[in-house]
């Protein structure tokens, strides 16, 4: 049996679960692997406040950079979050040969280029399961699992926050603005929401993804990104009617050896299982060219849930140290087959269209002119009844180009029948 020592940056929520998991189920995880994981060193800034956990006496510290230079730790756990003082941490770690361990999804979206190569280059490794979806072993299922597969497309319900608010919307037919003042109170969503709720959060997991299975290195800047906050109960109500629920959706997409790569609130089928993720759950849809649709679904942040990913790779690395081995699966080759990013201008989609117009004659016919000249064909539009002057018409499209769109809905904005800046969503069918 080896025992590895952990040394633990960040005593936080996430890192509290650490050292309970490690200290409730480590002889489990010793019988099952022949790794016996020890919180060797923890370094935070705040030593007072309680955690819920006890730790032996002179682990607990403040200084980040003695944990690193000590000889008692085997593999460093970055969980600080942010990206500075977590970059000179990881950095420091990987230049001493220590491997890491990292929930910071945000740090290895913006510099996992970088930090990738310092890690070959010392023949040590970074791993980062807990940095997308939270409990789910997606990266594990990528990187090995699927390693046989060239990905075709991945779907991912990757927030919880937002996935909460637009679950809590439907079920308690409540507005946006109400439903995340109370997931705030909750403690679901910060009291700067607009990381979640904006969509950045979700396009770093995108972004990582996207460069685990195609082998070239994407940013949060490669993703086009729109959050859900004009997401209302009418558009809610409305896609339930035709069989459809609105996702804050991560679209990643192999067309043609070109990727696309999206984060918006979309409409996909209520009977798919993409469709059943509510709550503050997680789910990635994968569609491989030889295992077909396989799905990864669980608790997508959270104390528990979190450290369970961060003690499998603890354990991954265990393995390693005790063969003699390190980067045995490189996360991040690079392949040539794949051509670069598809414009987002080029993207090709149906579409959600909502639009509050005068409630006279010819209003829709103008609509649909401009439609038609940009080459969007009409599906289906349906016209809630208002004793008001101005009336919301929904409008599904087929399949047309966003810069389509964009033009459509620039020309249909200067209507002076149009009472409110129009709001689109995709249609992901999910076929």
């Amino acid at each position: 049996m080896k025992q590895i020592k952990i040394g633990l940056i960040g005593f936080g929520t996430v890192g509290a679960g650490l050292v309970e998991t490690v200290q409730k189920n480590g002889d489990l995880i010793a019988k099952r692997s022949g790794i016996l994981p020890v919180i060797s060193k923890i370094a935070d800034l705040d030593i007072v406040s309680d955690r819920g956990v006890t730790v032996a006496d002179g682990v607990l510290g403040t200084d980040a950079m003695a944990l690193i230079d000590s000889p008692d730790v085997d593999v460093v756990v970055e969980l600080v979050g942010g990206i500075t003082a977590a970059r000179q941490f990881v950095t420091t770690a990987l230049k001493q040969g220590k491997p890491v361990v990292t929930a910071n999804k945000a740090l290895l979206a913006t510099y996992g280029d970088e930090l990738f190569a310092l890690a070959r280059k010392h023949q040590t490794e970074i791993y980062f399961e807990a940095s997308v979806g939270g409990g789910i072993p997606c990266i594990k299922a990528l990187r090995e699992g699927l390693v046989g597969n060239r990905i075709k497309e991945i779907y991912g319900i990757l927030n919880g926050t937002c996935n909460y608010i637009l679950t809590t919307m439907e079920t308690d037919n409540t507005g946006f603005e109400v439903v995340l003042k109370a997931a705030q109170e909750a403690g679901y969503a910060e009291a700067n929401p607009s990381m979640d709720v904006d969509g950045l959060d979700t396009a770093h997991k995108a972004a990582l993804l996207a460069s685990l299975v195609y082998g070239k290195w994407f940013t949060a800047a490669d993703v086009d990104v729109q959050g859900i906050r004009e997401v209302t109960l009418n558009d809610i109500c409305y896609a339930d009617s035709l069989g459809y629920r609105i996702k804050l959706l991560a679209a990643i997409k192999d067309i043609d050896g070109y990727i696309q790569l999206s984060v918006c609130p979309s409409l996909i089928p209520e009977s798919s299982l993409l469709g059943h993720v509510n709550g503050v759950y997680n789910a990635v849809r994968v569609a491989g060219d030889v295992v077909g649709t396989t799905l990864y679904y669980g608790r997508g942040a959270g104390r528990e849930a979190t450290s369970s990913a961060v003690v499998a790779d603890v354990v991954d690395i265990g393995l390693n140290l005790l063969g003699n081995c390190s980067n045995r699966l490189p996360a991040f080759p690079v392949f040539e087959e794949y051509k670069g990013l598809i414009a987002s201008d080029e993207v090709v989609s149906r579409y959600y269209l909502r639009l509050q117009v005068a409630d006279q004659p010819g209003t829709l016919a103008i609509i649909s002119g401009i439609l038609g000249k940009y080459q969007i064909s009409i599906a289906s539009v349906t016209q809630k009844e208002d004793q008001q002057l101005s009336v919301p018409i929904m409008i599904l499209t087929h399949k047309a180009k966003v810069s389509a769109m964009r033009q459509a809905i620039e020309e249909i904005s200067r209507e002076k029948s149009i009472h409110a800046a129009p709001v689109v969503f995709r249609i992901e069918d999910l076929a």
